[in-house]
């Protein structure tokens, strides 16, 4: 792991074992600018790379030991809200073990506004990159990287910068809690062992308490969905109730997060083929743990309870069975179609505890379906919501964040498809829509009139190649999102 120390600075010496990153806006202009600069600040340069920093090869074009410029050029009409912190994230996680110092020379924020129209998230983009690029899930490696590198932001507003700086941190370090939450294998994390780390990480934070209800305390209050589900683990179930009640609270949310620490499939299997993938079917329980760990930090005004069930889905001869009836929190019953489908069920006992506290607003975020990654694929999320507002803030700060949102149907005709004759509702709808008839399933759970939105993010959860800094591991995706949409609650 490369830990960055990073601080704000003006024009700092350029030294041996420094790599400096330049940003320059006008690519027409890039040799005049670059040539002023250099002028202007007296550098001595052994080497200048002109051509990006990448070479053909994608290795990464760096001199060590000699002053250098690595130059990212890109065209105003290439440029995204994810290209500086994807930039970053490539570069960091390409630097040799040789590099100890990065001086970046931070661009200006006029040429960006219509991407960024406030500079603190432009800002905040680029010292993400630098974070996200210096991630590895290393513990369990015999030989391990263990090394710091000094960064310097070079800018004229120091101050500001070095705010930006401090804020980003927070907002990673609940990145990094949901990445290692759901990059550590199923023998590590279970439903106790998350339930444990859950205590460990908030329980002396201020304005916050824990509770954690045991297989005793769920038998007592009929959770039979979180019970079904866990029942064919030798580790029992747990449901993890974190509560943030600041001074002052403007709105209450409350956010849930399914947290099925491995899925079998159950007694309806799943193919062996990536199915130790299966670790991270609780990312959505990790995501909302590391967002609770940076609105906390953040001290946001908000009122903020997440309801994490957590289960693991074995098989055993306990294991539920297709054609059991489940009788959940709600009392409603459940036809049980396929054990493969055991999150929605899991769900159904936390969205009916958590719409009970009358929240203003209950999202949820779930690696659901595998149909809402066939259609979006590792690229978005997909959102459910009757709700027009809560869609298009949390769209917003899906742009933004580059944690990206595409709104699907909840149209009221798909419930044909969960109908049961046994019971209230079947836990599947068959092959077509199927991510559209598992939001059906989950809206039942959710009382009155509750401004709800569920987010499957089964596709962008998982490692894919779509950025440097998610091809590796998995990728706490939901993090970033929840926390900007929290923050922008008014």
């Amino acid at each position: 792991m490369i830990n960055p120390i990073i601080q704000s600075v003006a024009i700092p010496n350029f030294d041996p074992e420094t790599v400096t990153l330049a940003f320059f806006e006008d690519n027409d202009d890039l040799k005049e600018n670059f040539g002023k600069f250099v002028a202007e600040n007296k550098i001595s340069l052994t080497h200048i790379t002109r051509q990006g920093f990448l070479d053909k090869d994608d290795k990464l074009k760096c001199n060590n030991g000699n002053d250098e410029f690595v130059l990212f050029k890109s065209k105003p009409e290439d440029i995204s809200t994810d290209f500086f912190r994807n930039s970053l994230a490539g570069f960091f996680s390409s630097l040799s073990a040789e590099v100890k110092k990065v001086n970046i020379i931070l661009p200006n924020h006029k040429y960006y506004e219509q991407l960024f129209p406030d500079a603190n998230d432009f800002y905040q983009s680029l010292i993400e990159g630098v974070h996200l690029g210096c991630y590895k899930f290393d513990r369990y490696l015999s030989k391990k990287e263990e090394r710091t590198v000094s960064v310097n932001l070079v800018s004229s507003s120091q101050e500001k910068v070095a705010e930006i700086a401090e804020t980003t941190l927070k907002v990673i370090n609940g990145v990094f809690l949901a990445r290692e939450l759901a990059n550590e294998p199923a023998n590590v994390i279970n439903p106790v062992s998350f339930a444990d780390r859950i205590v460990a990480e908030f329980s002396q934070l201020p304005n916050t308490s824990v509770e954690i209800f045991d297989e005793e305390k769920l038998k007592e209050i009929k959770m039979g969905g979180i019970l079904s589900v866990g029942k064919g683990s030798a580790t029992p179930p747990r449901l993890a109730i974190i509560k943030y009640n600041p001074l002052g609270a403007l709105k209450n949310v409350a956010l849930v997060g399914k947290g099925v620490t491995f899925d079998s499939g159950g007694i309806s299997i799943k193919p062996a083929q990536n199915m130790g993938w299966m670790k991270a079917d609780m990312a959505g329980a990790a995501a909302v743990t590391g967002a609770m760990l940076n609105i906390i930090s953040l001290e946001l005004p908000v009122a903020v309870t997440a309801v994490l069930p957590l289960a693991e889905n074995m098989l055993s001869g306990n294991s539920y069975r297709p054609g059991d009836i489940v009788t959940t929190y709600s009392q409603k019953t459940v036809e049980v179609d396929n054990t493969d489908a055991e999150g929605r069920i899991i769900l159904a006992d936390a969205l009916w505890y958590a719409s009970a506290l009358n929240p203003d607003i209950l999202i949820d975020l779930a690696t659901l379906t595998g149909a809402a990654a066939v259609a979006l694929g590792d690229l978005a999320a997909a959102l459910f919501t009757k709700n027009d507002e809560l869609a298009t803030n949390l769209i917003s700060c899906g742009e933004k964040t580059r944690e990206r949102l595409w709104r699907l149907p909840l149209w009221d005709e798909y419930n044909e498809l969960i109908n049961s004759n046994v019971a209230d509702v079947k836990n599947t709808g068959g092959r077509y829509g199927g991510a559209v008839t598992a939001a059906k399933f989950l809206e039942k759970f959710v009382q009155g009139d509750t401004a709800w939105a569920h987010l499957d993010i089964a596709g962008p959860a998982i490692t894919n190649k779509t950025t440097n800094y998610t091809k590796t591991w998995m990728t706490g995706f939901g993090v970033r999102l929840l926390t900007d949409f929290i923050r922008g609650i008014k």
